[in-house]
């Protein structure tokens, strides 16, 4: 008794059936026998996390094996360059779905999408972070004898170009952008060379509003691919707070940002080590002990019993009351908390800082950002702009994604398969495709002269839904033969399938008639 079909045996029997009915009966016996299991496997590969050449030999190990290279050359190491990613299609598609999520949400919330040059001024970042930033920089001298390098952040190019359009541009813009950008620094877990990072950022608007609009923005992305406040929470702190807290114990303004830099190690460090450090910087003992202790505030309640009615506190805490209203009204109060602990950039921020962390503790910084006030004065600007804006990086939020399953299984849209029966019957075909694809249908054709069992494979391989098959008796009526792959049926009726015979003039028109739309229309892409 003869073994039953596998479904891709069966199907390339249908298939058969359906084109060429004559060889069925020559080929069942060799497609009974050797049934291949066909089928996209899930896009799992990580964007994020460790590199994709662990585990397996080096390319260039392998290649060398083979005698490749060319003579008196050493292997080529296929690999990326340390600390970069090579995207395939798989891992493009998942790129493409997290940058059309962080597209989307930018867009629902009134922002412009902008771009700049990946290569900027080394100018442009040392008149932010001083000469010492170059240590991190890729920064070269170009054949002009000018300093350059791939941009490490977005947020200087931003405001050269505000600066550049000043007197053109709206009094309050809303911007964002998905750049790529570039530091040379140790690769750790969810911390890379180059990354992808969505920046959104409002220029012109001085109210705490603006920071509750940005912070809406992240929680609602959040919520959009099912990441809850649950997993995901985002500290939040002044440098107007830590500052009110440095004058009570008598620190001047021309120490806060040596002293910013001190109680950032706090975490790496521990409390002792760090209360050392500001001795050294002539901070005083009990100063010292002070304020790593303010650090371990934690609500508003407590930040307001330390600081009383001091009146350099004053303005921070209004701001600090009314971001934690507004995040209440927009409906996000659950994600945000105070953490006075919360001290990184606050050298260059100049009001409200928040940084985006796992609850779990296991990741690094999610996302962060803040109000940045003096930085267009930076690069020449006669007045103070205030501005605010985040960073939000691809690496660790992937990797969040796929912690907590939430990445989305992706299969390419390829609406249909076109397959011409023989050479003869191509010219035809590509007509059918370009027919199909002026409709707005995702349309993949043949290139090559295939069995119907090979065609059928290849069809299956990149996940066609359809197949429209191209012969000469359907032509010859004026008609194609289509046949959906996809309907959930049992073998048998699979087997009995021939399809639907659709009129050629007509095509585009049948379809829609029995309604076959194209994919992303169906999903409202």
């Amino acid at each position: 008794e003869m073994a039953p079909l596998r479904p891709a045996a069966a199907r390339r029997l249908a298939l058969l059936a359906l084109v060429q009915p004559a060889a069925l009966l020559r080929s069942t016996p060799r497609l009974a026998a050797r049934p291949e299991a066909v089928g996209r496997p899930a896009v799992v590969r990580m964007m994020a996390g460790e590199a994709a050449t662990a585990g397996r030999k080096s390319a260039a190990v392998a290649q060398g094996e083979k005698g490749g290279g060319g003579a008196g050359r050493g292997a080529l190491d296929l690999n990326p360059p340390r600390g970069t990613r090579d995207f395939y299609p798989e891992e493009m598609e998942l790129r493409t779905w997290l940058f059309d999520a962080w597209r989307r949400e930018a867009q629902l919330h009134g922002f412009e999408e902008y771009d700049a040059p990946v290569l900027e001024s080394v100018e442009l970042y040392e008149r932010k972070a001083g000469e010492e930033v170059s240590a991190q920089l890729y920064n070269f001298e170009d054949k002009g004898g000018r300093r350059v390098t791939l941009r490490p952040e977005m947020t200087p190019s931003l405001a050269r170009m505000v600066l550049g359009r000043r007197n053109a541009l709206p009094t309050t813009i809303k911007w964002f952008s998905i750049p790529q950008c570039w530091r040379y620094e140790r690769t750790t877990r969810g911390r890379r060379r180059e990354h992808f990072q969505w920046n959104m950022d409002i220029v012109g608007e001085a109210s705490i509003a603006a920071e509750a609009e940005l912070l809406a923005g992240v929680t609602s992305f959040f919520k959009s691919v099912g990441v809850t406040s649950a997993d995901v929470g985002i500290k939040v702190n002044s440098r107007k707070v830590l500052a009110a807290i440095l004058k009570m114990y008598g620190i001047d303004d021309d120490k806060f940002e040596a002293v910013c830099v001190i109680v950032d190690k706090l975490d790496k460090i521990g409390p002792d080590e760090t209360v050392q450090l500001l001795r050294d910087a002539q901070v005083s003992d009990e100063a010292a002990r002070k304020i790593v202790a303010s650090l371990s505030l934690r609500s508003i309640g407590e930040l307001q019993e330390l600081v009383g009615e001091h009146p350099v506190a004053a303005d921070a805490m209004r701001e600090m009351k009314e971001l934690f209203a507004l995040a209440e009204a927009y409906g996000f109060g659950d994600w945000i908390l105070f953490d006075a602990s919360v001290v990184r950039g606050l050298a260059y921020y100049t009001g409200i800082v928040f940084e985006g962390f796992d609850r779990k503790g296991e990741l690094r910084a999610i996302c962060g950002g803040g109000r940045y006030d003096k930085l267009l004065s930076l690069y020449g600007s006669p007045t103070v702009v205030p501005a605010c804006g985040f960073g939000f990086g691809d690496c660790v939020i992937m990797e969040l994604l796929q912690e907590k399953g939430l990445l989305p299984h992706l299969e390419p849209e390829v609406d249909f398969v076109v397959c011409p029966f023989n050479a003869e019957m191509r010219l035809h075909a590509v007509q059918v495709a370009a027919t199909l694809r002026a409709a707005g249908y995702a349309v993949d054709v043949l290139l090559a002269n295939k069995r119907a069992d090979k065609a059928f494979s290849y069809a299956d391989r990149v996940s066609g839904r359809r197949m429209v098959f191209v012969a000469p008796d359907e032509w010859d009526k004026g008609s194609v033969r289509v046949k959906d792959l996809r309907l959930e049926r049992s073998e048998e009726e699979k087997l009995a399938d021939r399809g639907i015979e659709l009129p050629v003039a007509e095509l585009v028109a049948e379809l829609s008639r029995i309604g076959v739309a194209p994919q992303r229309e169906e999903r409202g892409a």
